[in-house]
């Protein structure tokens, strides 16, 4: 009898892209690419390897990385988005380089180096719905870093995500132009009743 199980764990996943990929590639082809694979080799792939992240793959605009702990896959996206704002001062709004980042802890499946599950899905989901240069998280991700970082989300509330069936409930972080959290943003109060 075969063992038709397949690998499971439980992780930290960070999805990115190029907010506007097609529109930028319209304008330079070339030159976006080669600009993107900087901004990958140069600057998200050592920070992932930095906070014992693992980069998955890349995903023709993005990156898909695995990460043991959540505040280390938070802290990444957020040394990774300060350091695109650094590098997009000087180049005109219209040609930067703007990632959107999701994180999600939860279960995933392991096959042949890669990973699949809702765990992922989320993950892509949440990025889809973060602003260019900003950070969008999962509750559940939210709760394992709350208190552990120093910067503080903003409650979205429920989102409906493309083909996840039940809502979510988002937080994001906006980075302004500097890296900088756009703004103090206070945590909701929780009544303890």
């Amino acid at each position: 009898m075969t063992d038709n199980r397949v690998e499971r764990r439980l992780a930290a996943i960070l999805a990115a892209d190029v907010a506007g990929y097609s529109r930028l590639t319209g304008l330079d082809e070339e030159g976006t690419h080669i600009r993107l694979r900087e901004r990958l080799r140069g600057l998200a792939d050592p920070k992932i390897s930095e906070h014992r992240g693992k980069v998955v793959k890349h995903t023709g605009d993005g990156v898909l990385a695995e990460f043991g702990s959540v505040v280390d896959a938070v802290r990444c996206a957020i040394e990774v988005q300060r350091g695109m704002a650094e590098q997009n001062a000087t180049v005109p709004q219209v040609k930067r380089i703007e990632f959107r980042i999701g994180i999600h802890v939860g279960d995933i499946i392991v096959d042949d180096n890669d990973i699949f599950g809702d765990g992922v899905n989320i993950a892509a989901r949440l990025e889809g719905i973060a602003e260019p240069g900003g950070v969008c998280i999962s509750d559940d991700a939210q709760r394992q870093v709350r208190g552990k970082i120093d910067f503080a989300f903003e409650d979205m509330g429920p989102q409906n995500l493309k083909n996840i069936v039940e809502p979510m409930r988002a937080w994001r972080l906006r980075m302004n132009a500097s890296g900088s959290a756009a703004a103090p943003i206070e945590p909701p109060v929780e009544s303890t009743q």
